[in-house]
């Protein structure tokens, strides 16, 4: 069973300046929707957080820097705030906001530090104290997957268990997948790649089928990390540690998702810009059903 989650949100975000100069990225918001249906905005890393406790995940590792104080002040449950909100008559508001407290109150969260931006991937490293020798999820905290269905929780959980992995992550078609990390490998089912290659953020990628960022690790992700020296920016690149299990002829496995689903990444304005427009789409589609 998967219990824990490990959520980077320690990058500079200086693709987004001057936006993200004094504000995490993670706290841009995007578009989505109250209990009671009515629109709303939400930090992307708010919606992460909520999209994975729905999934039954109740341990979260929040891996920050320097400058991401506001995460940590969004997630601090505000009471006052809720009684503000009452008293000026926007119940649907504070509902809201206290339901996403009582989300927060029924977990457990721990605030791991990065003092320098050293990668994707050894911010997971960083994280290693929090799992304790357990498997568990890593998913980033600027983007995240939305669809009518909302199942991809359960079907990466699933996954994992049924092919006693030691890697499985979500992968979605992607026109142009050049800004993602993608994978090769072949479908021995369907939906399901057993994964013989990754490579991040290939000049030339060889398929279409871009890794989103969500993953279930078993410990050993910890050692192919210890193992991977940093690439590209000084940076250490989880991409390359999950390489590193398939070198080892451990078990990785990609997840596919259809068309039906829609990946949700702020990391550059061209992409934030994509992200408002299907958020805002998503939302008008699911409050007419």
């Amino acid at each position: 069973m998967i219990r824990k989650v490990i959520i980077p949100a320690a990058g500079l975000g200086t693709r987004l300046f001057p936006a993200t100069k004094e504000q995490p990225k993670e706290m841009l918001p995007i578009f989505s929707k109250t209990a009671q249906g009515d629109m709303t905005v939400k930090p992307v890393v708010q919606l992460v957080f909520e999209q994975l406790h729905d999934g039954g995940l109740r341990e979260f590792c929040y891996v920050v820097g320097r400058g991401k104080r506001g995460i940590e002040d969004h997630f601090t449950p505000d009471a006052q705030c809720i009684r503000t909100l009452e008293g000026m008559g926007k119940n649907g508001l504070a509902s809201d906001l206290e339901g996403f407290y009582g989300k927060l109150e029924s977990s457990t969260i721990m605030w791991v530090n990065q003092p320098e931006p050293k990668g994707f991937g050894n911010a997971v490293l960083m994280a290693q104290p929090f799992v304790e020798n357990e498997s568990c999820m890593v998913h980033a905290g600027d983007s995240c997957i939305i669809s009518e269905k909302m199942d991809y929780v359960k079907k990466l959980l699933e996954a994992f268990k049924r092919f006693n992995a030691d890697a499985a992550f979500l992968v979605l078609e992607i026109d142009n997948p050049r800004q993602y990390g993608i994978v090769e490998g072949e479908e021995i089912e369907p939906g399901i790649i057993k994964v013989k290659a990754v490579v991040e953020k290939p000049e030339k990628p060889k398929t279409n089928w871009a890794i989103m960022a969500m993953y279930i690790f078993h410990p050993v992700i910890f050692k192919a990390l210890e193992a991977t020296k940093p690439g590209k920016n000084g940076e250490i690149q989880l991409t390359d540690a999950i390489q590193k299990l398939v070198d080892w002829d451990l078990k990785v496995y990609a997840v596919k998702l259809d068309k039906s689903y829609s990946h949700l990444d702020i990391g550059s304005p061209e992409r934030y810009w994509e992200a408002l427009e299907l958020s805002h789409r998503q939302f008008w589609k699911r409050a007419k059903v």
